[in-house]
């Protein structure tokens, strides 16, 4: 394992041009935020043709059944849990397809625990599960965390594809990556406080990575999430609501296809679109391993989802909504 490094990360930099920040004003110390914040997106975008070649070597490994693991440490193994607890009810990701590991476990979700990022050997035994099949995904914003680097070693011995997602361009662990995602977002507004400009190019990294991967599994349809999980009253409005965005279908006819299908919104939809029973819907869905695209292909139909449902003047997206301009700054 790696030794402390005598060269800071960029993110433990001080950045010069708050130094002043304890003496500014409320808002001002937000308009520094924010302006720092604005430049996160673009440098995620620098990384986005690494991010797609990631995304497509994890379409392949969950297809070939295997698993990805998000694996980080503080700030970036909690973005790494919320992410991956996020697939079930947006998704209906199955259970284990995407396994958040953050040293300490649970309890150090809520509050710091000391030394755990750096136990490498605790990060090889947290990975012990791992197969040549799998995706191993290592967070750490200085790029050079121990308990990071014992998982990607494992991951390694064991052929297992890897990919580091850091704001260090210079990351320590770069060589045990086949994927090297490095978004630059240098020196943090309060120093190496990486919960803010690298957490936020971390968390949208995740997301973008989450999303993209269950978009080309066939997870949504057109923009719609049609494995969505309808847990509580306001999902199972949006159920019967995207079946009628899909489809174009009335209310009542979508409701009756969704009863026919036994509330799963997959055959319902192929049902709208392409006149099967639920029967010949579900087995097409199963037989192109839930795509609805290509199920509906199987059954001889090429249907596009129709114009998005003009809201009604009852709907909340009807409703009028107030936009304040500011025309000058509070005395």
């Amino acid at each position: 394992m790696s030794t402390e490094a005598t060269v800071s990360a960029p993110t433990e930099d001080r950045h010069p041009g708050t130094t002043g920040i304890d003496g500014l004003s409320t808002l001002e110390v937000l308009r520094v935020l924010n302006a720092e914040d604005a430049t996160v997106p673009a440098a995620v975008a620098h990384v986005l043709p690494s991010l797609a070649a990631l995304v497509d070597a994890a379409v392949v490994a969950v297809e070939g059944g295997g698993t990805i693991h998000y694996v980080g440490a503080g700030t970036s193994g909690r973005l790494a849990v919320l992410d991956a607890a996020e697939l079930l009810p947006t998704f209906n990701a199955p259970p284990g397809l995407v396994v958040a590991h953050h040293a300490g476990g649970p309890e150090a979700l809520l509050r710091a625990v000391e030394n755990v990022e750096d136990d490498g050997l605790r990060g090889r035994a947290d990975l012990e599960s791992v197969a040549p099949d799998d995706v191993v995904i290592g967070l750490t914003a200085s790029g050079r965390t121990p308990y990071v680097e014992g998982a990607l070693a494992l991951a390694r011995e064991r052929g297992a594809v890897t990919a580091l997602i850091t704001s260090n361009p210079h990351a320590e662990l770069a060589h045990l990556a086949d994927h090297v995602l490095a978004v630059d977002t240098g020196p943090e507004v309060i120093t190496g406080s990486t919960r803010l400009k690298a957490g936020t190019a971390q968390k949208l990294v995740l997301n973008s990575f989450s999303t993209a991967v269950m978009v080309r599994l066939g997870r949504t349809w057109s923009n719609l999430m049609v494995d969505v999980v309808a847990t509580n009253a306001k999902l199972r409005g949006r159920v019967v609501r995207i079946l009628r965005e899909a489809s174009g279908a009335s209310e009542d006819d979508a409701r009756r296809a969704l009863e026919a299908a036994d509330g799963e919104l997959k055959p319902a939809l192929v049902t709208l679109l392409s006149g099967a029973t639920a029967a010949e819907a579900r087995t097409a869905i199963t037989a192109h391993s839930g795509s609805v695209a290509r199920a509906l292909a199987s059954l001889g139909t090429s249907a596009a989802a129709p114009e998005p449902i003009a809201p009604t003047a009852s709907s909340p997206e009807a409703r009028p909504v107030a936009i304040i301009v500011p025309t000058g700054d509070p005395a």
